[in-house]
């Protein structure tokens, strides 16, 4: 699996390099500003882009702008953006194309190895991933707006797995409950949001993202 690697922090992009070949990853580019992640993702279309959001020359949000820009290029275009913050502005606006395959974590999962990977190759795959600290945020801030506020406790939790990617299966496995009774707290948090059901889970986490980002 091909990946274009960009951060800023030497140390931080080589200890990245290092990991991801070591779990069998190869590095098509890594790069440490926005202009050269750019031509790098739309030269080397990889099978997926692990960016950071703040790069030169600016330290804003470089990172984002070309990852943007290059899935207008690119459709779909598999990327994984780190930051150091929550910044819900950013998630949303990753978000807004409805193609999937993006994932957003914070930087301090890079240290988990196993979870990381897992998120790499969960967007490759075409998957969604959030990071558990975004939809808490995001869950806390639509708590208090109707329809939202009508989840059970149980569904809130079940949404919030949900929109961080996981299948029906994993988030039974989490909840040690049966996926029947997943299905069912599904089908009653898409009825209270009035929002579609759909067997596709990326369009599914990407629907409730989107309203929860609204």
């Amino acid at each position: 699996m091909r990946v274009v690697l960009a951060e800023d922090l030497f140390l931080l992009r080589d200890g990245m390099i290092r990991l991801l070949e070591a779990y069998g990853f190869e590095i098509a580019a890594a790069v440490a500003d926005g202009p050269a992640l750019v031509s790098a993702l739309v030269g080397e279309r990889p099978d997926v882009a692990v960016v950071d959001v703040r790069m030169p020359p600016t330290f804003t949000d470089e990172g984002l702008r070309a990852v943007l820009e290059a899935r207008r290029v690119v459709p779909g275009l598999p990327v994984l953006v780190l930051s150091q913050y929550v910044e819900q502005l950013y998630a949303g606006e990753l978000l807004a194309d409805g193609a999937g395959a993006i994932g957003y974590l914070l930087k301090d999962r890079v240290f988990d190895s196993d979870s990381f990977v897992d998120a790499v190759k969960r967007v490759a795959a075409g998957g969604t991933v959030m990071d558990p600290e975004v939809i808490s945020k995001l869950l806390a801030r639509g708590a208090r707006k109707e329809p939202l506020g009508a989840l059970t406790d149980r569904e809130r939790e079940v949404l919030s797995l949900m929109a961080e990617g996981r299948s029906n299966a994993a988030i039974a496995e989490r909840l040690v409950i049966t996926e029947r009774a997943i299905a069912k707290h599904t089908s009653n948090i898409f009825m209270k949001l009035g929002l579609p059901e759909s067997g596709d889970d990326n369009r599914r986490v990407l629907a409730v993202l989107a309203y929860l980002k609204a």
